[in-house]
Parts: C-alpha cells; sequence; structure tokens
C-alpha cells in the first residue's frame, strides 16, 4: 500500500476514534441502581446501546426474580418439596453453575440462602443476639445439596417444603454480563455495566487508555488505595461499612454464612476480579463468609481471579498474582 494511503488510513481511524465518546446513564433496575457507560459516535447512537442494555436487565430481573410471583424462580419456590419444575435452559444453567459455585466454596455460596428466617436486622433495631437455637433454627432449611436437577428434563427440584432460591448474590452480575455480551453483539465498541459495584468492561476509553477501577479505602470512602486498569473483565466489591451490627465490642456484617446463620465479621471490604462478574459476584460473597486466610487461600487456587481484602483494621491483603501500587 503506497505510504500517503497509510498515512491517510491511519489519519481516518485517529479521528474516527476521537470522534468517539463516553455517554452514561444512571437507572434503577432490579431494585438497584446500575451505571451504564457505552463509547458510541453520538448521544442518539450511545442512547439506543443504553436502552438495549435496560431491557435486557429487566429481562434477566423476570427469569430470577423470586418477588415476581409469575417468575420460573417463583415457580420452583412454590413447588418446593412438592414437585420439580421444568425452565427455561438459561435459567437451569445459572443454577447449574451456582451449585457448581456453592461446590468450589464449601457452601459459603449457596442460592438457598433464600431460605434462612430473617433474624438479624441491619436497621438500627436490633439490641441483642438472637439466641443460639433461634440462629441454628433459621438456617434449617438452607442447603444447596437440597437443589436436584435434571438435566434431561431441564427441571429444577427443592426437596425441603419451605425451602426457596434467590440470586441477590449473583443476579446483578449475571445481568451484567448478559446486557454487555448483548451490546458487543449489537456493535457498541467499548463500554462499562456497573451494577452497584458489580463492574464489567469491554474495549479502551476514547483516548485508547483502559478502563480502570478505584480501590476505595472503605473506612474513608473520599480516598482510594489504588487505581487499577480493568480490560474486558469485571471487578465487583462487596462491603459490609454501612450494614453491620455490634455487640460485645465485635462487628456482625449484613452477609450471613449460610451454613451456620451467624454474620461473617473480620472482613469489611472484598474486591474480586474475574472473566465475568457473575463469578466476581458470587466469590465476593464467599470471600467475606470464608474469612481472610481462607478465602484468598481458596482465590490462589483458581486461574485468572484475584482479590482484594480490606479487614476491619484498615489493612489490605492480596492475592498472590496481583500487585497493588498504592496512591
Amino acid at each position: 500500500m503506497p505510504k500517503k494511503i497509510v498515512t491517510f488510513w491511519t489519519f481516518f481511524c485517529v479521528l474516527f476514534v476521537a470522534a468517539q465518546k463516553p455517554y452514561k446513564q444512571n437507572l434503577m433496575l432490579m431494585g438497584s441502581s446500575f451505571d451504564i457507560t457505552v463509547v458510541a459516535k453520538d448521544s442518539v447512537e450511545g442512547e439506543g446501546y443504553i436502552q438495549l442494555a435496560a431491557s435486557e436487565i429487566e429481562r434477566i430481573e423476570r427469569l430470577i426474580s423470586s418477588w415476581d410471583k409469575n417468575s420460573q424462580t417463583s415457580l420452583i419456590n412454590k413447588n418446593a418439596g412438592i414437585l420439580p419444575v421444568k425452565v427455561d435452559k438459561e435459567l437451569f444453567q445459572l443454577i447449574e453453575r451456582s451449585l457448581k459455585i456453592s461446590k468450589l466454596t464449601d457452601g459459603a455460596f449457596d442460592i438457598s440462602y433464600a431460605s434462612m428466617d430473617k433474624i438479624w436486622k441491619f436497621d438500627g433495631s436490633m439490641t441483642e443476639m438472637p439466641s443460639v437455637n433461634k440462629i441454628k433454627e433459621s438456617v434449617s432449611k438452607v442447603g444447596y445439596k437440597n437443589i436436584i436437577l435434571n438435566t434431561k428434563e431441564s427441571s429444577v427440584f427443592l426437596t425441603q417444603k419451605g425451602m426457596k432460591i434467590g440470586f441477590g448474590a449473583i443476579g446483578k452480575g449475571y445481568a451484567a454480563d448478559k446486557a454487555k455480551e448483548l451490546l458487543i453483539k449489537e456493535g457498541a465498541r467499548s463500554g462499562i455495566v456497573n451494577a452497584s459495584g458489580d463492574m464489567n468492561t469491554w474495549g479502551d476509553q476514547p483516548n485508547g487508555e483502559p478502563w480502570k477501577v478505584a480501590i476505595t479505602n472503605p473506612l474513608d470512602k473520599k480516598k482510594a488505595f489504588a487505581l487499577l486498569p480493568i480490560a474486558n473483565s469485571a471487578v465487583v466489591t462487596s462491603g459490609n461499612y454501612e450494614k453491620f451490627v455490634k455487640f460485645n465490642g465485635k462487628r456482625y456484617s449484613h452477609i450471613i454464612d449460610p451454613r451456620t446463620g451467624y454474620p461473617s465479621s473480620g472482613i469489611i471490604s472484598v474486591t474480586v476480579f474475574a472473566p465475568k462478574s457473575e463469578l466476581a459476584d458470587a466469590l465476593a460473597t464467599s470471600v467475606f463468609v470464608m474469612g481472610k486466610e481462607v478465602g484468598l487461600n481458596r482465590i490462589n487456587q483458581l486461574p485468572n481471579i484475584e482479590c482484594v481484602i480490606v479487614d476491619e483494621n484498615g489493612d489490605l491483603s492480596t492475592s498472590d498474582n496481583i500487585k497493588i501500587d498504592k496512591l
């Protein structure tokens, strides 16, 4: 190719990229705040992409919501201990992946957590801890091993009456993944879907630099420990610095261990980097429940997964393969 044509083509590409701008909207979806950012040539294209993402997230909510009495998830819960329920392949596979994460985390992650009695209150109304017997009873119907899948029939059966499943610890991450997947398919070259801390990115910023995420100091949210680049991957941060109770000087998180009924303690913030938000979402919750040492050990055994933990003393710990240059 002649040099002049190469030069013109380079100039055209640079001009094209420079013409792209980020367009962002904040939307209330799935009962949470979603920030959707796309890089597009103009506001019409940008807003069109954002509406596509919003419609996809609303579709996911209709599929997995346990509040919607007409959803397949509600039908599974309604028939607990009675009979298996045939579901769409998409929901079946989400439940199947959830059970694999439960096995991976020794039950620290468990979608049957929805069966727990709500005996812990994090609105300031609790004055004493629940009794040992009450806590034990609260998780009597929880147990991922009692979720029976039939691949041939694409059916889900909860073996105990009163059992329920819910996707509060994985649903927003899954929705972010599906919105990203759709936008890429529709031609959006770059963007971020941020589902209340469940963030998934693709492409680069208009200036060619990667998207970046701040590791915030949960004890002082105006400050950040570090700013890290994320390229075509997901990052999820879970924290208990706003929802917790204290008894006898010990801080208890709103994130409850589904195996014991006791709230997690010792950690105030977990950030997980993973290829998909769904996995990062589930693992962030799991690390809270498992604790710092066990959580980091488990993360270090997983390929392409990294983790940053801030404990209740404000100390920062990381998995083996992530290096942070503090700000």
